[in-house]
């Protein structure tokens, strides 16, 4: 299908994801894009919660929102953001970690995982494991049901995600569902939608290249790539969301046909004409509320 008209109109005003060369982006340079946000206000409303609060899971800085007063248990919904394991906060992704407790019921926990390059692979991996451990351990510091956790995480975040559902399994802690939004399941960079939509529609494959040589580590270890897990059998439910024009779409399509593969309940969900990125900018695209309702939705039915 042609692009979206919405992504036609942000790709008019952001053509690449990063928007400055490659070749400026010191260690200077990156510190400070941390600190500005184009899309601030395209991230949608700062909702008003019962309880917001930062705190700590396993050491790890994580922002807690619980969409309910009280201390009944609720439903644990631990979310990884994307950014390329170099960009990306809780500070950023708060809009959409306040619209996920609203629509899941759910206390989300928001991790602050490191960021590469000043923290490579397994920094961020490893953090993000400790957040969900730490879950499992102190589920009265959250007010969350252990009975009831999930994950959730879009690009980076995504892969952050699959990881961290492959090691709860080998832990013997079970995850009732993972959402993985256009997730960075390989790093071989080889599939057909890597050259078919390479330049021109935001995430661009220069960019992909850039951010998995600043994470670092070795691309057939599955901490990096879940893909190149070997057993995949008894891995949470998954929902998988991709995006049409994307360089990410093949391998999260075909991490989802090798879940189903070995077992694992599994729906995925293609949205035409989108591009990389547009779950976290409901201001700019339609589709980012459609996508959130029905991965809410997939949580909702997991949590019962």
């Amino acid at each position: 299908m042609p692009l979206h008209p919405q992504a036609e109109a942000y790709l008019k005003l952001f053509r690449t994801d990063l928007g400055v060369p490659l070749s400026t982006l010191t260690p200077e340079a990156i510190a400070r894009l941390r600190t500005l946000d184009a899309f601030a206000e395209q991230r949608g409303p700062i909702i008003p919660l019962p309880v917001v609060r930062d705190d700590l899971a396993g050491g790890v800085p994580v922002r807690v929102y619980r969409p309910e007063e009280g201390d009944r248990p609720l439903p644990a919904l631990v979310y990884l953001h994307g950014g390329g394991w170099v960009f990306g906060s809780v500070d950023r992704n708060d809009a959409l970690g306040r619209d996920l407790a609203v629509r899941t019921g759910a206390v989300v926990i928001s991790v602050d995982y490191r960021l590469a390059p000043h923290h490579p692979f397994p920094a961020a991996a490893d953090d993000a494991w400790s957040a969900v451990q730490d879950v499992f351990a102190r589920p009265d510091a959250y007010g969350a049901d252990p009975g009831r956790v999930a994950v959730c995480g879009d690009s980076a975040g995504g892969n952050l995600a699959a990881v961290a559902a492959w090691r709860a399994r080998d832990a013997g802690l079970r995850l009732v569902h993972q959402v993985l939004v256009y997730p960075i399941a390989d790093v071989a960079m080889d599939t057909p939608s890597y050259t078919t939509y390479a330049t021109g529609f935001g995430l661009g494959a220069d960019e992909m290249a850039w951010f998995v040589s600043c994470y670092g580590g070795d691309p057939d270890d599955p901490r990096l790539a879940p893909a190149r897990l070997a057993d995949r059998a008894g891995l949470a439910p998954a929902t998988v969301i991709t995006a049409e024009c994307d360089p990410l779409r093949d391998e999260g399509e075909a991490y989802a046909a090798r879940l189903a593969e070995a077992g694992v309940p599994v729906e995925a969900r293609r949205y035409e004409g989108a591009i990389h990125g547009f779950f976290g900018l409901p201001g700019f695209f339609d589709q980012a509320a459609e996508a959130r309702e029905y991965a809410a939705a997939r949580l909702t039915e997991a949590f019962r």
